[in-house]
């Protein structure tokens, strides 16, 4: 155990943020932290962090917050950039500055042990070659240049720091923070203003991570991807649930069902027990049956009602006022870009088409919804929408409106004649009611600003959606409320998004944005996913290539050492791994791992495959032996 918290309350100026925390991180733990917008998931990870602290009980409630020695704890907020001169590159290996000095290190041994063959400098080789390797030296340097090339920075890595926008050092930072491994990493919806390649990087990533972290997401694939414990906020109170996302969506709806049936036989048992007593209380014979049965009563230890589900949402039965004609929109060698193209793209859409955008960041994909809008002017070709095509479009940047407003005017503004009545009922139905209205616009969070732009978007009832990234600022059920009503919407729409569980359920087709070019795909996300996973794993199947044999020149002298040399490395291999399996098997029999079977069964396939690599270094040292005595 590294971190626990037990009954912890959280108060932000005197109002409870969180009442009931219990709270466990181990060291090895990989945790999500999932409930709605507003209901203290950021303050959790804020309070483990240390920048907040638990409010002390007066009652005798047993409530603690304990830290196990002292874990390096790993937050974007607390990653700084030294010197804005250095290139990216640098930057991102400075991370790995004690493995670089093991380098160095181990590279002068390297060089003192073949000049002089001494006990003395093959032990202090061996020593350092061994710790080096512990580290993760044999591929630290495989590991970033993947995470660069995912992130999107592979043509980029020698630019200054200085050279980069505020979204891409935030990015950068990140990247920073994840490749330094501390003890426990907090992340804070570390998918947003990820493109699909850096996200699948990053799970890639995590399922691997060797040590504890806690993921705030509304990610719903990502979190079925990487969260082995899933802790919900609800009503202030923390609930721990084992597996994944979907695993804690099962497992929570069957406890409530439990406890729905628990509390209703409750009820009735109360029920006939109370009126049993009343029924023989003033009878003299049965008097003392009818105290046993309120002794019954008073011992009974009440189920609790269980609380509704919270999921309030927005809601809106909307059609389009015209449904428009068949061919809704036509592209044609459109040339998109500011001042050098970026991509040409061809795209037919009929009426019910819906077309998902998706691919890595900074290539063209707001772009081209922005020339389809008209805000950016087309460098070449042309697109046309059809007749009587009335487009609904829905801008990232519309989550950043502000100003001294207030929601109803703002409403009211963008539909001149309006009734009051009519604007609060719309208003009402996207959970803005009573003295929400009067809030002003620089009031609002993302998220209500996201509602609000919906709110406008859907009244005007268009018949053609056009989305970049709508799902930004939503929580889970607002992302499945809005899945919900587009899966219902009658109309065509288009829309940006990087949320593959959202893609998954609303494409039926795909216009993918490469660096190769811009791909279509008439069908959805499964189907494209599964393509792609069987291309790039025919890709990665190795092909033997014929080589010329080259010439040789050397001695027995210089074989021996070389073999002595390459006998030694192995040796020190061998006896890592013997140690690896061990210090596993002793992990297998801890007792905090003896109901954690997804722990047990990832520590099996470790020693399994951990074994697998010592069963083949045994067969080299055999080979490698077996070539020494020939030159004897």
């Amino acid at each position: 155990m590294q971190l626990k918290i037990q009954n912890g309350v959280v108060e932000l100026s005197g109002e409870p943020i969180l009442s009931e925390v219990n709270f466990e991180i181990n060291d090895t733990s990989k945790i999500a932290v999932v409930g709605r917008n507003g209901c203290g998931k950021t303050t959790l990870l804020k309070l483990i962090a240390g920048e907040y602290q638990p409010v002390k009980l007066d009652s005798d409630e047993n409530s603690f917050f304990a830290v196990s020695g002292k874990p390096k704890i790993g937050v974007l907020n607390q990653m700084a950039f030294e010197d804005d001169n250095r290139t990216l590159l640098e930057e991102i290996r400075s991370v790995y500055h004690e493995i670089l000095a093991q380098k160095q290190e181990l590279e002068e041994a390297q060089r003192d042990m073949e000049a002089v063959q001494s006990e003395e400098n093959i032990r202090r080789y061996t020593a350092l070659l061994d710790a080096f390797d512990r580290a993760g030296g044999f591929y630290f340097e495989k590991e970033y240049e993947g995470a660069i090339r995912r992130f999107g920075f592979a043509e980029e890595k020698d630019r200054r720091l200085s050279a980069f926008s505020g979204g891409q050092r935030t990015r950068i930072a990140f990247l920073k923070l994840l490749l330094s491994k501390p003890d426990i990493l907090l992340l804070d919806e570390p998918t947003n203003h990820l493109d699909i390649e850096a996200v699948e990087w990053l799970e890639e990533y995590l399922q691997s991570y060797k040590k504890a972290f806690v993921v705030v997401s509304h990610d719903r694939m990502f979190l079925d991807r990487v969260a082995q414990t899933v802790y919900e906020i609800e009503y202030g109170k923390t609930v721990k649930y084992a597996g994944n996302y979907t695993a804690f969506v099962e497992e929570k709806a069957k406890r409530r069902a439990s406890q729905e049936k628990e509390y209703i036989a409750q009820q009735k048992e109360i029920e006939r027990l109370t009126a049993l007593a009343e029924r023989f209380r003033y009878k003299p014979t049965k008097a003392a049956m009818a105290q046993s049965q309120l002794r019954r009563l008073e011992r009974m230890k009440p189920v609790e009602r269980p609380q509704a589900y919270d999921l309030k949402t927005f809601h809106a039965d909307f059609e389009p006022e015209d449904p428009g004609v068949k061919d809704v929109l036509s592209v044609q060698d459109l040339q998109i870009g500011y001042t050098a193209p970026l991509a040409t793209v061809n795209l037919e859409m009929k009426r019910g088409d819906r077309v998902g955008i998706i691919g890595g960041n900074g290539i063209g994909k707001s772009t081209f919804v922005r020339t389809l809008m008209g805000e950016v002017r087309p460098l070449g070709g042309q697109f046309r929408f059809g007749a009587r095509v009335r487009v609904g479009y829905f801008d990232q940047q519309m989550a950043q409106i502000a100003g001294p407003a207030t929601v109803l005017d703002d409403f009211r503004a963008a539909f001149p004649g309006i009734t009051d009545f009519e604007a609060r009922s719309a208003l009402g139905a996207f959970l803005f009611s009573g003295e929400d209205v009067f809030k002003t616009l620089e009031q609002l969070s993302g998220g209500e600003r996201v509602r609000l732009a919906l709110c406008k978007l859907l009244k005007r009832r268009p018949n053609f959606l056009i989305l970049d990234e709508p799902t930004n600022h939503m929580d889970i059920v607002g992302k499945e409320t809005l899945e919900s009503m587009l899966s219902q919407f009658s109309g065509t729409v288009l829309f940006i998004s990087h949320d593959r569980y959202f893609i998954q359920k609303i494409a039926d087709k795909l216009l993918s944005f490469e660096r190769e070019g811009i791909a279509f795909f008439p069908y959805g996300y499964e189907q494209y996913a599964a393509r792609k996973e069987a291309k790039t794993a025919e890709k990665t199947t190795p092909v033997p290539e014929e080589t010329k044999p080259k010439k040789k020149y050397t001695t027995p002298a210089k074989e021996r050492g070389k073999l002595e040399r390459a006998i030694t490395k192995t040796e020190e291999k061998i006896a890592a791994l013997e140690e690896k399996i061990g210090g596993m098997q002793e992990e297998l029999n801890w007792q905090e791992n003896a109901t954690d079977y997804l722990r047990l069964s990832e520590l099996q396939k470790e020693i399994e495959a951990a074994q697998t690599e010592l069963d083949t270094a045994m067969q080299e040292w055999e080979r490698l032996n077996g070539e020494y005595e020939k030159l004897l």
